[in-house]
């Protein structure tokens, strides 16, 4: 056996064979679907109950914006919350910018 038929023989092998482009559909579908259960649906699903959070502030809740500043709810506007940082100590904040209390346990 010569190496021009070695040769020959190693390139028949390493071909790629018809339907192959099937197996790389449902591998790439395959790749999408876990994606979307493990990664894109929690975050979804996440991010809704944020927003019917901040949907149904009232006064008297307790917040905290993201940037760490504690407080309760004193008014509810449209895009804007006032919140009460301290006694007589009032600052307005987008609603964008509240999470959830983790010590409020009432809900």
């Amino acid at each position: 056996m010569n190496v021009l038929t070695f040769f020959i023989l190693q390139a028949d092998a390493a071909a790629p064979k018809a339907g192959g482009s099937y197996t790389m559909l449902i591998m790439l579908a395959l790749i999408f679907v876990v994606m979307w259960l493990f990664m894109i649906r929690p975050q979804k699903k996440k991010q809704k109950e944020l927003d019917e959070f901040r949907n149904s502030l009232k006064k008297g809740d307790k917040v905290i914006t993201v940037g760490g500043i504690y407080g309760t709810v004193d008014e509810v506007k449209e895009t804007k919350i006032l919140i009460e940082v301290d006694k007589d100590v009032k600052i307005f904040v987008d609603k964008a910018s509240l999470v959830k209390d983790p010590a409020d346990t009432k809900q």
